[in-house]
């Protein structure tokens, strides 16, 4: 018993580490945020910023942000959120990884009401193209203002920043989300960004996980400041990479597919895509010593990702995981969505 006979708190709410598991870009993101609202996070995972192996897709992203179609309305307020965050570190925080470009996305049907023209309102210079100014066999075209971050710079950038206030990195494949709740009995908050790993979790589980091949090739060019986008039933897309100085061009979807194997035929089809798009940018024939290809497994989920918490027992689980090709455009909001959650939770411990 404390003082006036009530009874002692070994550690306060606040300073019990919330343990995130996982280390991608959402794991990464959520440490950040809730490092910057006073709390201690530890993050536990197999693989940690600045590694590349094939499982690790936040280091082989696109990462360009583009309003998604056929989400929520707290859906695009998440992803406008992410915006928010990431157009200020591209104007404050030049180690970041993040850059400014313009943007060129061709539609090939009429928008309907739930497509991606929402981005209207929150993306900077946002103009209708007019006929002439995009492919004739589409239906219209946007020109805007968006950013894109490059993983290579991004993610180291990440952990020194979580390092840098006082975030802590284990390396630990764990098979159970009750391998951490042994290793940290003081914890009351678990996040689970996972990725892919919360299908095999033997205490979650998830059966609508499923892993995701994408590949693409990374084309050396100086002409880099323009991100241009097919919003149709085509999947291509060009990414600048200005501060590498070249361009991602894709895309591919595979799923169930975990080959690290380049695909010549998947990477010559993206070329001519490409090159259909932006024929100023991407020549027919690039010169193959301007070319690599890159080959990344996404963590995808059926029905789209899972945002939810769960109480078990004493410990409060929260679930970001599922995130697809969309991580880093939803990255800094889920983060502060987390932030809110781990706020009503220490709410509770503090007014009840």
């Amino acid at each position: 018993m404390g003082d006036c006979g009530h009874p002692s708190i070994e550690i306060p709410f606040s300073q019990r580490p919330i343990i995130i598991l996982g280390a991608g870009i959402i794991g990464c993101a959520a440490a950040r945020q809730l490092l910057f609202k006073g709390f201690s996070v530890t993050v536990v995972a197999e693989h940690l910023p600045g590694d590349q192996d094939i499982s690790y897709s936040s280091a082989w992203a696109g990462a360009a942000w583009h309003a998604a179609g056929g989400i929520s309305p707290e859906q695009r307020h998440i992803q406008a959120v992410s915006y928010r965050h990431l157009l200020k570190m591209a104007r404050d925080e030049p180690d970041s990884g993040v850059c400014i470009v313009d943007s060129r996305e061709y539609v090939e049907q009429p928008p309907s009401k739930d497509s991606s023209i929402w981005g209207r309102t929150i993306l900077s210079k946002f103009r209708d193209l007019k006929p002439g100014e995009y492919p004739a066999d589409f239906n219209c075209g946007w020109a805007y203002k968006t950013v894109v971050t490059d993983p290579t710079r991004h993610m180291p950038y990440l952990r020194n920043k979580i390092a840098s206030l006082g975030g802590r990195f284990i390396r630990k494949r764990v098979e159970a989300l009750e391998e951490l709740y042994a290793l940290f009995p003081d914890s009351r908050i678990f996040i689970n960004a996972s990725g892919n790993g919360s299908k095999t979790l033997l205490d979650v589980q998830d059966q609508k996980c499923f892993p995701e091949r994408g590949q693409n090739v990374f084309y050396r060019t100086t002409k880099c400041n323009t991100f241009y986008f097919q919003n149709g039933k085509t999947y291509t897309y060009i990414i600048p990479r200005p501060l590498s100085q070249a361009v991602i061009l894709g895309g591919v979807k595979q799923r169930d597919n975990l080959s690290p194997e380049v695909d010549m035929n998947i990477a010559r089809d993206e070329i001519a895509r490409a090159h259909y798009l932006a024929p100023e940018i991407v020549p027919e024939n690039p010169p193959e010593e301007s070319l690599s290809y890159i080959v990344g497994i996404r963590p995808s989920r059926e029905g789209g990702f899972r945002l939810d918490s769960e109480q078990i027992g004493n410990r409060l689980v929260l679930s970001a995981y599922g995130f697809g090709g969309g991580g880093y455009a939803f990255s800094y909001g889920i983060g502060d969505v987390l932030v809110k959650m781990v706020e009503t939770s220490e709410k509770s411990t503090v007014i009840t």
